[in-house]
């Protein structure tokens, strides 16, 4: 087995892993992913001890139990370049020797869901409710860095929507990942499901328009009208495109799980979305302690 060279596995002097500031030991089978730093203290608060508390720059780790069931809350920070790097990191923890540099044998497959904030893009979607990704379709370029490994299921759909949105050439090259089955099953109870887009920024890439023109005027109302029976685009965000193909190509599980606080149809934004994140927090952590 090839040894991974120092400046490819990058390790700090207490063997942590350069960008997360964790060790091996310290991260659970089960990772929540969060993007707000301060969001980390909101899931880990309903752990019932917790038994790591790690931070290096934005990216912050508590690992704890529930019961006993050990969960490991991430704050990824913003974007898909920040997914590749927490996405991984966490692989590299539980699936690369740290004393050899060496892949291990046996591959570790870990759970991987994001909570996170995202905006509506059908109008039935209400401000404050939850969506469950079936698939993350991303606008960003990670995953063109990555040789891909796509479903001929996968195929079909994305190349209906490049039809649709016209995005089959130029700029912005999208792809498209499907979740795990098995989580998505677990998160049945008040979420919707539907397909969430990963964009790379927050204005342009998302259709708003402040001073800027924008490249693709109208992209808003393609995205809302796409439809692939039964797939449709329920959402869209920062963060889950890179996080269902980089899980996808690594063996892990995954889905992301959003609570919107806007809808871009019906130009609504949430009157507390602070309220509507710990909402979702707390509804998903109990589906999460009763099945996994």
């Amino acid at each position: 087995m090839n040894r991974i060279p120092e400046s490819e596995l990058i390790l700090d002097k207490r063997g942590a892993i350069y960008h997360l500031g964790v060790r091996p030991e310290q991260i659970a089978g089960t990772v929540l992913l969060v993007g707000d730093p301060d969001r980390v203290k909101k899931v880990s608060r309903h752990f019932d001890r917790i038994e790591f508390e790690l931070q290096h720059r934005e990216f912050i780790t508590h690992t704890g139990y529930i019961g006993s069931k050990r969960i490991s809350v991430v704050s990824t920070g913003i974007g898909p370049d920040n997914i590749d790097i927490a996405i991984n990191e966490i692989d590299a923890l539980v699936n690369i020797d740290f004393e050899t540099r060496t892949i291990k044998p046996k591959l570790t497959s870990l759970n991987i869901i994001r909570l996170g904030t995202s905006g509506a893009l059908q109008e039935n979607i209400p401000v404050d409710s939850f969506v469950a990704g079936t698939h993350g379709l991303g606008f960003d370029n990670v995953m063109h860095f990555y040789v891909k490994q796509n479903t001929s299921i996968e195929l079909e759909l994305i190349e209906s929507f490049k039809q649709h949105t016209g995005l089959k050439e130029g700029n912005v090259l999208p792809y498209l990942f499907e979740g795990s089955q098995r989580l998505l099953d677990i998160f049945s109870d008040k979420y919707t499901k539907g397909i969430t887009i990963g964009c790379p920024g927050f204005f342009g890439p998302q259709g708003r328009i402040l001073r800027l023109e924008l490249a693709y005027p109208g992209l808003i109302d393609k995205l809302t009208s796409f439809r692939y029976s039964p797939h449709f685009i329920s959402n869209f965000e920062m963060e889950s495109s890179a996080i269902y193909g980089l899980s996808r190509l690594m063996g892990h599980q995954c889905i992301s799980l959003n609570v919107i606080v806007a809808n871009r149809v019906a130009q609504k934004f949430s009157k507390d979305s602070n309220k509507a994140v710990e909402k979702l927090i707390e509804h998903s952590i109990s589906l999460l302690a009763d099945n996994l």
